[in-house]
């Protein structure tokens, strides 16, 4: 059986957050991501994953932001279910390798938590950082705790008029 693609998709400050310490992300709001370009990441992934912390900042939002797609929230406090999604946890290996069985082939790995940990797994296949012209000062980070040396090849930048830069990094050698 083949690993699913894992990708991942985030805005930063310029130093390194992607929440406030309290997870609210009210700060982007001024920066709306151009809807063609996550529109076809996000058409080109089967299943989201996705971190508790996040999962209950985004199931807050005024729209479900996963709409169409399975999605599987990492945790081991799992809520009740309110758009179908389901729960686990576990290593990040294992978790890929229990939805290659059943069916993802191409993973939207979101939160700071999960892509820290898919990165130090080395499942990580293409990362896609927003970076939002603002220093924030404290927060919550996109990459957390020790991550191991990786190198990634870069695919694409790109500067846009809103004054964000957009960098797509391929994991080296994939």
């Amino acid at each position: 059986m083949t690993r699913p693609r894992c990708a991942a998709f985030l805005a930063m400050s310029l130093d390194g957050f992607i929440a406030r310490p309290d997870g609210r992300v009210d700060w982007l709001d001024p920066y709306p991501a151009p809807p063609e370009e996550y529109g076809a990441f996000f058409a080109g992934v089967d299943t989201v994953l996705v971190g508790r912390e996040t999962y209950d900042l985004v199931a807050t939002f005024p729209e479900w932001p996963y709409e169409g797609k399975r999605v599987v929230v990492l945790t081991h406090r799992p809520p009740a279910p309110r758009h179908g999604e389901s729960f686990t946890a576990g290593e990040p290996a294992e978790v890929l390798a229990r939805l290659a069985a059943t069916g993802s082939r191409s993973l939207y790995v979101d939160g700071g938590a999960v892509v820290s940990q898919f990165l130090a797994a080395d499942l990580v296949d293409e990362l896609t950082v927003t970076i939002v012209p603002l220093v924030l000062g404290a927060g919550r980070r996109l990459f957390q705790g020790a991550l191991p040396e990786r190198r990634f090849s870069l695919v694409d930048s790109r500067a846009l008029p809103s004054g964000l830069v957009r960098i797509t990094y391929r994991t080296a050698g994939r």
